[in-house]
């Protein structure tokens, strides 16, 4: 069995016992990818990089969505 990591994602501490991307990750928590900025580690993450970035312990990942409207 695997060793749960722990993150942070939007400042709330959750944890993954399997290898997961930061792909995955929005996948999972079912987030538009078209319509949102990333946030990794304090630096803005490229979408071309997020299947390649594995969640390690302690990594702080921030989402914000963009909201169209008038």
């Amino acid at each position: 069995m695997n060793q749960p990591k722990y993150f942070f994602l939007n400042g709330q501490q959750y944890f993954t016992e399997a290898k997961c991307t930061i792909f995955e990750l929005i996948q999972y928590f079912n987030y538009n990818t078209e319509l949102l900025v990333l946030e990794y580690n304090h630096l803005i993450c490229n979408k071309k990089h997020w299947n390649s970035i594995s969640i390690q312990e302690n990594d702080r990942i921030e989402i914000v969505t963009i909201v169209g409207g008038g």
